[in-house]
């Protein structure tokens, strides 16, 4: 399974200037108090600018939700080149919030071999998510445990643990 894959998973680059307005989008329906009709499946991420220090906002899909920890599961779909992420890396203290619920929590970047689990049950859950994230990132997953590992450890994948 450790086999280097036949095609190499490429990341796209993150959105800048007017195609990034749709993904931006959604921060509004926070800020008007309507986060709850994205429901449990998305978050709004507070964190600090890693240049700036002030604060900067994204809406993230949630992965995956293990209740027990009260662990949110975000994949940084733009990989290590996302603003998001690479602010979190330097301040790992965040806020998320779902629905009008906050939550202050440490953000984790897991290991290939973690982010890889969860991305396996995320396409047990969602099997249809899973496949159009993969179109989207340009990188059509095509059914084989080799094209699915490679998908799966290519992508950064973001626990949110309550501080």
């Amino acid at each position: 399974m450790d086999k280097a894959p036949k095609t190499p998973v490429k990341i796209p680059e993150p959105p800048r200037g007017l195609k990034a307005i749709p993904w931006r989008l959604p921060i509004w329906l926070y800020r008007l108090k309507l986060g709850g009709v994205l429901g449990h499946r998305f978050l709004l991420l507070t964190h600090t600018g890693r240049v700036s220090g002030e604060p900067r906002q994204a809406v993230l899909e949630v992965i995956h939700y293990d209740e027990a920890s009260n662990t949110h599961y975000v994949a940084s779909g733009f990989g290590e080149k996302s603003q998001w992420y690479r602010n979190l890396m330097k301040t790992p203290q965040a806020t998320i919030q779902i629905g009008s619920r906050q939550i202050p929590v440490t953000a984790e970047r897991l290991s290939p071999e973690e982010a890889e689990r969860i991305l396996r049950i995320y396409r047990e859950e969602h099997p249809k998510a899973l496949k159009e994230l993969s179109k989207l990132l340009g990188y059509p997953l095509d059914g084989t445990e080799e094209n699915f590992v490679a998908f799966a450890r290519a992508l950064p994948v973001i626990a949110f643990r309550p501080r």
